[in-house]
């Protein structure tokens, strides 16, 4: 169905806003996907925060313009499935990779994150990033890990001190 001019305003807006405040896209061919994948995709994506779309390329261009994701403009060739992390990073990255295994008609065209466009590899690279929990959980560590060093210090000089004086409380009173 073909879009008139105020459709495709609404269309290119609502991508612009989107991209504004995305981590990552990852643009990927889908031709030949059944519609029970697609709509299995969507579902999974909507859990995992990652806002996906099929549109016009030209479309896709317009709304991309003035964000990070500029870079990919000349890129974007073909039938592509536009997917944007909106919550965190490597989110798109995991959705793409995680369908792409049982599907091989499904393949990832353009990866960008932070202004800068890389190639299809690096989709793994994306998806191995790890999610918002088990980055704070790894900062969580890392920021306990000063306070339990000083504890074992603390407790070290402890053992240090009180086996020194053990011997000598021993002596005294054999003396």
């Amino acid at each position: 169905m073909a879009l008139n001019l105020s459709q495709k305003q609404v269309v290119v807006a609502e991508l612009a806003e989107v991209a504004a405040k995305a981590h990552s896209l990852i643009a990927a061919e889908y031709a030949g996907i059944t519609v029970e994948k697609m709509t299995e995709m969507r579902k999974k994506a909507r859990e995992t925060g990652v806002y996906l779309k099929v549109v016009k390329n030209t479309l896709a261009a317009r709304a991309v313009e003035g964000t990070d994701y500029e870079c990919v403009k000349d890129a974007l060739v073909g039938p592509l499935l536009y997917a944007f992390s909106t919550e965190e990073p490597g989110a798109a990255g995991r959705l793409i990779k995680e369908f792409a295994k049982g599907n091989d008609k499904l393949q990832a065209k353009v990866v960008s994150v932070g202004g800068q466009l890389y190639p299809a590899s690096h989709v793994e690279v994306l998806a191995s990033l790890p999610t918002l929990e088990q980055a704070l959980g790894m900062l969580a560590r890392v920021l306990a890990e000063p306070a339990s060093m000083f504890a074992r210090a603390v407790k070290a000089v402890g053992e240090k001190d009180g086996g020194a004086e053990a011997p000598a409380e021993a002596q005294a009173e054999t003396a």
